[in-house]
């Protein structure tokens, strides 16, 4: 049976029937969910997070010192966060988005409306990249992560999603060699039962597609025994 990985987002409200709420819709939605119930807790857990439902009024620390220090954080800097309040003066939606808030949400607020504000937050910050990662250009060949376009040689590259995510994986880890088992856990997001044979399919597609630049193509290199990695040549 197949099992996707989700996307984990972490709630942090200090009422437990809003975050009920929240944890129960999430889950309807298919994200996997964090709790966190105020400031200190909310810190400790944020590095596990792709997104942070962030509210405001909270015990310990509130929720504009949590957005300042994760944003002064190297670790949890590129994670997206959504502020929610039951505020709604302007001055404290411009404070959240000056301290590094993604977007900003009152209370009470859709169920509709908010799934909208993550899946919009999500695509435009392109998951746990920073900005300087959104690019990337190894010779002749460009990656756009945040879009999935990719060129070679400034032509476009007719990648599909799961070929670009692989050559993606392997590209930003070069020297690292990752097992076929380990392939597909983190490309396909689910454990394939031993069957690692679309691996090898998806790596010998990529290595066709990147055949006009051969420094490419060879750089994926069968490290036996084990699966592939991606040498620069």
């Amino acid at each position: 049976m197949k099992k996707v990985r989700a996307m984990k987002i972490l709630a942090v409200d200090d009422d437990d029937s809003i975050r009920e709420l929240l944890v129960v819709q999430l889950k309807k939605h298919g994200y996997e969910v964090m709790e966190a119930a105020d400031g200190k807790e909310a810190l400790a857990k944020a590095a596990g997070a792709d997104l942070i439902l962030l509210d405001i009024m909270l015990p310990e620390l509130d929720g504009f010192e949590v957005c300042r220090q994760l944003k002064n954080s190297q670790d949890t800097m590129a994670i997206p966060i959504i502020m929610l309040t039951a505020k709604a003066e302007e001055i404290d939606k411009v404070l959240g988005l000056e301290l590094g808030a993604d977007d900003y949400l009152s209370k009470p607020f859709s169920v509709r409306e908010l799934m909208a504000r993550i899946k919009a937050v999500l695509r435009r910050s392109g998951g746990r990249l920073s900005a300087s990662q959104q690019t990337l250009s190894i010779g002749a060949l460009q990656l756009d992560f945040n879009s999935y376009q990719a060129s070679l040689k400034e032509k476009p590259l007719a990648l599909t999603p799961k070929e670009f995510e692989l050559l993606k994986l392997l590209v930003t880890n070069p020297g690292k060699a990752f097992s076929r088992d380990e392939l597909l856990e983190r490309v396909w997001g689910y454990e394939y039962y031993g069957d690692t044979r679309t691996v090898d399919v998806h790596i010998r597609h990529l290595r066709a597609k990147l055949a006009a630049d051969p420094l490419l193509a060879e750089g994926i290199e069968t490290v036996r025994g084990v699966g592939y990695r991606f040498a620069r040549k």
